[in-house]
């Protein structure tokens, strides 16, 4: 799977944004430029195929807490509008997805208030020549391409604060619904994991075969055992470690009714540091490793400021990892840290994205209006 573009509108500081992606992509900019809301954007894309595009707005605040601000004509319509391209590209198919969520009209009767409206989607594919379209959606009415390959109207309305795509993914009845639901729920997003004494990366857990880090951190330790106990190849990680923590080793004992990890550093060989005693930047080190080098790699990886409480020296390692992740999974990377984008540049061989504002809104410097950056060419 490919996430070929993205766009985004009235969303936050995204007024209107186009972006063409690679296997790579790497922000970098100053605070408050808006780099969190391209990837906060993605995130609701994948919110709106899980069918919880409305809950995480309302978790924001509302619709009216993440409409565009700044200056802006009157419009009767003022609604976010997110699209995304993705290819499936062992079947070599494209799947171009739009949804748009509004406020609630004035004259409604009363609900929610602060809820979004879902006003419209639209799920197309492209094989040949032209895009054909699978899925319409206006207001409650919803219109998808039967058995028969024409378009009918579907049996049950969606409710306002709805997705679609969702509603028929679950249907099961529909494949490539189905089908790009599935991709775009396999991303992962990983925002930061917590650090402090009660977070679930210290914590032991289940033992239950995991192949994929949870996106809290939560089933770290049986992350690890995976690696160590059922793949049984864990030379790069004991190498991410070990350059990362001054010649550390791994320790994750064969689990019994949980599963557990510890270091052993060179200075203490006979003492295992359990993840409680482990400063926030190692664990958050481990949280990341795990994320970048599951027994199963996610098709699309983003990571929000991984370096946050990672020392310098860790830097490397880290780009070294996502180096690797790069060989299977798209990545996309919100970063501060020069250190960080410059190492993972040199060793990926792409230039970061450099976000900026740009009359209020978050743009790309030297990106033109196509979403290309104007570069490109030279390349």
């Amino acid at each position: 799977m490919l996430l070929r573009s993205m766009f985004a509108q009235n969303y936050r500081s995204l007024r209107s944004i186009r972006m063409d992606l690679a296997g790579v992509n790497l922000f970098i900019g100053e605070n408050g430029v808006g780099k969190s809301n391209l990837y906060r954007a993605l995130q609701l894309v994948q919110a709106a195929v899980r069918g919880t595009l409305a809950y995480e707005i309302a978790a924001e605040g509302g619709m009216a807490s993440v409409l565009w601000s700044g200056p802006r004509r009157e419009e009767k319509n003022f609604r976010i509008r997110l699209e995304v391209e993705v290819l499936d590209e062992e079947r070599a198919v494209t799947f171009r997805y739009r949804v748009e969520a509004g406020l609630r009209p004035p004259q409604a009767a009363a609900g929610f208030a602060f809820e979004p409206q879902v006003k419209a989607e639209e799920l197309l594919i492209e094989t040949g020549s032209r895009p054909v379209t699978m899925m319409k959606r206006a207001g409650p009415g919803i219109m998808v391409r039967g058995e028969r390959g024409r378009m009918e109207e579907y049996p049950e309305q969606a409710m306002t604060s709805e997705t679609a795509i969702a509603l028929l993914g679950d249907a099961g009845h529909y494949p490539e619904a189905g089908a790009f639901r599935r991709m775009v729920d396999g991303w992962r997003f990983f925002h930061g994991f917590r650090t402090d004494r009660d977070s679930p990366l210290r914590q032991p857990c289940l033992a239950v075969t995991s192949p994929l880090l949870d996106q809290d951190g939560s089933n770290l330790a049986a992350v690890l055992a995976t690696l160590v106990h059922t793949r049984e190849d864990t030379v790069e990680l004991d190498r991410a470690i070990a350059a990362a923590f001054g010649g550390a080793r791994l320790h994750v004992p064969e689990p019994g009714e949980y599963a557990e990890f510890g270091l052993v550093f060179p200075d203490f060989p006979r003492r295992v540091f359990q993840p409680r005693e482990l400063s926030d930047g190692q664990i958050r080190f481990l949280g990341l490793a795990a994320a970048l080098m599951s027994y199963r790699q996610p098709p699309f990886i983003a990571l929000n400021e991984p370096e946050a409480s990672l020392h310098p020296d860790m830097l490397s390692p880290l780009a070294g990892m996502i180096a690797e992740a790069s060989r299977s999974s798209q990545i996309w990377i919100v970063t501060h840290a020069e250190l960080l984008a410059s190492a993972v540049g040199e060793r990926c061989g792409i230039r970061p994205k450099h976000v900026i504002r740009q009359d209020g809104a978050t743009w790309i410097e030297g990106m033109r209006l196509t979403g290309v950056p104007d570069d490109e060419d030279e390349e």
